[in-house]
């Protein structure tokens, strides 16, 4: 199942145009929530639009990110500073405690978008070449407060080079909390890409989607956008459910 995904909403009849021309490759687009590091709100209110149209959906929260920064630990006068900011996307709040809040968030963010109960949504972790122990406090966190309040569940999109670490700490989250079930994981890397192949290909057994092609221009229906492109295991990843082939 292809998909894609892209920064800024194409826009009500770019997304009908990809949707409706005569042998249209993608079948799902990444749907991202106002958040720490994508404040962007263009999405925003389009589910039901895309849903009508027959687009499958991938929820995306990009929370707090490395940047390739070290995390300090700040006074609770700085912190509440740099949330009042217009930019709250800092690697100075990757802690536990700040994990929590934004899991907080994104549930609060995908109900508000209509998102029906047990849709997973795929927290968003840049890749980095080292990972610091704040960055695994917040994650964990995040992901213990989707799993805990239950609403919905949570994913991770993460670089292939991250992806091992992140896998087994997101499925021990999964473990303490008593659920069996695979934690849905998005896996972004070129390396080996070509389309036809299946997500698991990208190297790990447990992917369920594989982004292979970032920021390229691609034309549908002779409308033109530059996009990361994707297949995954499902029509629509974020939908809970049995996979596809």
């Amino acid at each position: 199942n292809m998909g894609f995904d892209t920064h800024t909403y194409p826009g009500d009849k770019t997304m009908a145009a990809w949707k409706a021309a005569p042998g249209a490759p993608y079948r799902w687009v990444g749907y991202y929530l106002p958040s720490p590091c994508h404040t962007d709100r263009s999405w925003t209110g389009k589910r039901p639009t895309l849903v009508e149209m027959g687009w499958g959906l991938a929820v995306v929260y990009v929370g707090q990110q490395t940047w390739g920064r070290t995390p300090r630990k700040l006074p609770a006068s700085r912190v509440a500073a740099i949330l009042r900011s217009k930019k709250p996307c800092n690697a100075d709040l990757l802690t536990a405690e700040r994990g929590r809040a934004d899991g907080d968030d994104a549930i609060a963010a995908t109900e508000r978008e209509g998102f029906p109960a047990r849709s997973i949504v795929f927290l968003d972790i840049e890749r980095m070449e080292k990972m610091p122990a704040a960055m695994r406090d917040y994650y964990r966190a995040w992901t213990k407060r989707l799993l805990e309040d239950g609403r919905y569940r949570p994913g991770v999109y993460v670089h292939a080079h991250n992806a091992q670490a992140v896998y087994d700490d997101v499925k021990a989250e999964f473990a303490g909390a008593g659920i069996t079930e695979q934690p849905r994981i998005w896996v972004a890397t070129g390396r080996g890409w070509e389309e036809g192949k299946a997500p698991q290909d990208v190297g790990f057994a447990f992917a369920g989607v594989w982004q292979g092609v970032i920021d390229v221009a691609r034309s549908v229906a002779e409308v033109r956008l530059p996009v990361d492109i994707n297949v995954a295991s499902w029509a629509s990843p974020s939908e809970s459910g049995v996979q596809t082939q």
